[in-house]
């Protein structure tokens, strides 16, 4: 049997993503942001409105940062979601984490966090349902301490995912199977 829910921003799993710009003043500012995901294999899409600090950077430096947060950093990427730049301007300093400036965009990168996807912006979607901001991937760069040999292992990540319907975060380790490969035992 099945049961009716009210209507909720309810995928799961919904990505941690920590998004990174420089403020006007060259200090850091991040935001959390659970509505982002690859457009294309060079493109990334953040569903982020205009009100945002970081939105507001993101214009202005032309670049932001994509992490994914961990669960060893789950406090931190939570404080992220729930202090706004606009009032706090020193919330990362606040966090206790730390930043380098990307060497491909003027953004900083987390150091804490073991994957940071660099990004140059394109454009701002603001039409009935346009998503929001709009970035080409230029670099990925990765903690050698999650990775096996040339490819990130993910169980190292110890990636987190937002749960909408209780508004809990997940750890995402555990691989349970090959994609474009599992399916084809029922491939007649």
């Amino acid at each position: 049997m099945r049961k009716n829910i009210k209507t909720t921003e309810a995928i799961f799993p919904m990505p941690v993503l920590m998004i990174a710009t420089y403020n006007e003043d060259g200090t850091v500012d991040v935001m959390n942001a659970a509505w982002g995901m690859m457009l294309e294999r060079d493109h990334v899409i953040l569903n982020l409105t205009e009100t945002h600090k970081t939105v507001k950077n993101i214009k202005q430096r032309k670049a932001f940062t994509v992490s994914i947060a961990d669960s060893k950093h789950v406090i931190e990427a939570d404080y992220f979601g729930i202090v706004s730049g606009n009032n706090t301007p020193n919330k990362f300093e606040n966090s206790g984490l730390t930043a380098v400036k990307s060497e491909n965009v003027d953004a900083p990168i987390i150091n804490e966090f073991s994957i940071c996807i660099e990004c140059e912006f394109i454009e701002y979607q603001d039409d009935q349902y346009g998503c929001g901001v709009v970035g080409k991937v230029v670099n990925v760069s990765v903690d050698e301490n999650v990775m096996n040999g040339d490819t990130v292992d993910i169980s190292l990540v110890n990636a987190i995912a937002f749960d909408p319907y209780t508004h809990g975060y997940y750890k995402v380790t555990e691989r349970v199977g090959n994609a474009f490969k599992d399916g084809l035992q029922l491939k007649k």
